[in-house]
Order: C-alpha cells, then sequence, then structure tokens
C-alpha cells in the first residue's frame, strides 16, 4: 500500500529513519529523533528526503499514518 510505503519512510531502522539518509536529523540528538522532518520529495532509490523540510505541504500527513490514536473520519451519512 502507497501509505505504509510513505509511514515506512519515518519509521526506524536500525535506530534511523530512512527519510534522514545521512544529514543532521540521523542523529542521535534528542531534538531531531524526537521530531522527524518532512520534505517536499524523496529519492525513489534510499527513501532521504529531498527538498524543503520547512514548508511541509502533503508529505505532513503522514503524521496521521503515524499515529494510529487519531480516530479516522467518519463514514457514511447520518
Amino acid at each position: 500500500m502507497i501509505e505504509t510505503g510513505l509511514a515506512d519512510l519515518f519509521r526506524p531502522v536500525d535506530g534511523r529513519r530512512p527519510a534522514d539518509g545521512d544529514r543532521i536529523e540521523s542523529s542521535a540528538d534528542p531534538l531531531w529523533s524526537g521530531h522527524p522532518t518532512f520534505n517536499e520529495f524523496f529519492d525513489g532509490d534510499t527513501g532521504e528526503g529531498l527538498g524543503a523540510s520547512h514548508q511541509t505541504g502533503w508529505t505532513a500527513l503522514v503524521a496521521h499514518l503515524l499515529n494510529p490514536r487519531v480516530p479516522a473520519p467518519p463514514t457514511g451519512s447520518a
């Protein structure tokens, strides 16, 4: 599924998120490890985030995919 692949870019593998690549965001500093950035687009081979990380758009929607406590929107009509 597309949403699983996108969410996996932000789930740590061996302590690092694939979207962080080798940038400072992949450091062990709690500031970076506890606050993922959401880039504009991603490298198709490595998953590393590319482009601006401070101008999030659609990529920030992955936060909803990563947080299962957020209730799903209601379906159907009342």
